[in-house]
């Protein structure tokens, strides 16, 4: 099926956005699925894509160096939630890993696409940009959280 504006305008990243504005988004945008136990991305992989969800549930991680183990810094489950803003983001490398719990539906956006179409509308980039910092900071904050607890 075809991303709509409609959907688009669910995520708190693109709420603000006029319906033009959301269609130049929807054009660069496309469904996706991902199985359970499938990764949607690596940390360190090249981030290329930002995703939407639409339905089901994603586990955000970091590996450790220092230790075997995975620390979880977000859960992702509620629909219309972004992840992935790397994929807007220089060094466009992915920060955490996401894997899917369940089967899961996304809307996938191609990041060097999205900044083309942000870059002919400063003003959507400036809105677009202004959440992707707030999103940046909020995962930053559970991230700090997260890993302090398994000192």
């Amino acid at each position: 099926t075809m991303v709509t504006p409609q959907m688009l305008s669910q995520t708190s990243l693109f709420e603000r956005l006029t319906e033009e504005q959301l269609k130049a988004v929807a054009d660069h945008s496309e469904e996706i699925t991902c199985q359970q136990g499938e990764m949607l991305f690596w940390e360190g992989d090249a981030a290329e894509l930002l995703y939407i969800l639409v339905e089901g549930e994603l586990n955000v991680f970091v590996q450790l160096s220092s230790r075997p183990e995975r620390v979880t810094v977000s859960v992702i489950s509620q629909p219309y939630q972004t992840l992935g803003w790397s994929g807007l983001v220089a060094p466009h490398v992915y920060t955490a890993s996401a894997l899917c719990e369940v089967e899961c539906h996304l809307v996938a956006i191609d990041g060097v696409e999205l900044i083309e179409v942000l870059k002919a509308d400063p003003a959507m980039g400036f809105t677009v940009m202004g959440r992707i910092a707030e999103m940046m900071s909020s995962r930053m904050r559970n991230t700090r959280f997260a890993l302090l607890k398994t000192l």
